[in-house]
């Protein structure tokens, strides 16, 4: 077994359970753990996100450059018209309006509190051009 392994990756936001729960939803997935201030959820892959309060937490601004892409998060689908759809039934938004079809077709978006990700039909293979 490796020294460090990794745990979970944890996002920091002003409304966790609010955050937690667009996530879940969107996932599909169970919450495991719930404190004031930290609410953690974990996929049936034994993938596990959490999100702990900062009253003071700046979303990213990406794509624009000040305060940019802090983290963001990349999720597999296999209809991206109505994964869309339940993003934005969720509460969230759309970040790019580029229409990039083909076997890497991918789309970014916000969490209700700003955080980026993206959703793809396949894992690139290849590294990230420009």
């Amino acid at each position: 077994m490796p020294l460090v392994t990794t745990a979970v990756v944890v996002l920091d936001c002003a409304e966790p359970e609010r955050l937690a729960g667009f996530y879940k939803e969107l996932l599909e997935t169970d919450e495991t753990e719930a404190t004031a201030n930290r609410v953690e959820i974990k996929g049936d892959d034994g993938t596990r996100l959490a999100f702990r309060r900062d009253v003071n937490a700046t979303p990213p601004s990406w794509p624009r450059p000040e305060n940019s892409l802090q983290v963001h998060l990349d999720f597999l689908v296999e209809d991206l018209d109505e994964a869309e759809r339940r993003v934005v039934s969720l509460g969230g938004r759309p970040l790019t309006t580029r229409d990039a079809d083909g076997p890497f077709e991918e789309r970014g978006f916000a969490d209700p509190a700003g955080h980026s990700f993206t959703m793809r039909c396949v894992r690139p293979t290849a590294p990230k051009q420009g």
